[in-house]
């Protein structure tokens, strides 16, 4: 019996996707924290991205992407989305060997996240200088093929993002009142144009948003890492995670919309 109803159960899922039939839908976790995913009716298989949290005055969160993950209808799911801050928290699906958007960091190189899944991008190192003559800007969010941008501090400035990645923030001033600006954020609607250098931080992918410039600012959503300031540090933008489903659709462009 077990068999047959396998059975039963592939052939109704075949004829569903050669007909046409599959349901299309998706669902976006943007807020930092823990989540169940319970997998609609007729759904056999999801395509899900992972944005990690941006560190404060540091690197921006790596963008991870499955496509094509087999599941099983009404079974449900673990989601994590990280937050910004400090180091920032990797963001995932299932667990961070499937799928995963890893957390930029705050100590160390200030090195931006790395990613898990079938593709994607590292966030770009952030900027971070204490007894220095300057400050630094915060790392840009990866993108869906490309890292995003390092912030720009003593060895350089900031440069743009690449596959979709979001720019780094730039050095804006010598101390005192020096800063930098925050690392701009990537979208998770799929694969948009990459972020540019500096100002506040290029505006990553498709609804991406840009840091705001601020001393000590919070990198732009989602993913951005933070800038630093005379006396503050810029905490670093939350991850996101969205899950899409319906037939023909993947990341990191197609059909990634909100259909």
């Amino acid at each position: 019996m077990p068999i047959l109803s396998t059975i039963a159960s592939s052939a109704a899922r075949s004829f569903g996707a050669n007909m046409g039939e599959a349901p299309v839908g998706q669902q976006a976790y943007t807020s930092s924290g823990t989540y169940s995913f319970t997998v609609p009716a007729s759904v056999y298989s999801v395509c899900v991205v992972c944005v990690g949290g941006g560190g404060a005055g540091g690197g921006g969160g790596g963008l991870g992407y499955k496509n094509n993950y087999s599941v099983s209808p009404g079974s449900s799911y673990t989601v994590v989305v990280g937050a910004g801050g400090g180091t920032g928290e990797d963001s995932y699906f299932v667990s961070t060997s499937v799928v995963k958007g890893g957390g930029g960091k705050t100590t160390n190189d200030y090195a931006g996240g790395t990613y898990t899944g079938d593709g994607g991008g590292n966030g770009g190192r952030g900027v971070y200088l204490t007894g220095g003559n300057f400050y630094g800007g915060g790392g840009g969010a990866g993108g869906y093929s490309g890292d995003g941008g390092r912030g720009g501090g003593a060895d350089g400035d900031s440069t743009a993002g690449s596959g979709g990645g979001a720019g780094g923030g730039n050095r804006i001033a010598y101390a005192p009142g020096g800063h930098g600006n925050s690392g701009g954020g990537v979208g998770i609607l799929g694969q948009g144009t990459s972020g540019a250098a500096g100002g506040g931080g290029g505006s990553g992918g498709a609804n991406g948003t840009e840091g705001s410039g601020a001393s000590g600012s919070v990198g732009g959503l989602y993913g951005g890492g933070g800038s630093t300031g005379d006396s503050t540090i810029g905490a670093g933008a939350s991850g996101a995670v969205r899950i899409i489903w319906g037939t023909g659709r993947a990341f990191p462009s197609t059909k990634t919309g909100d259909l």
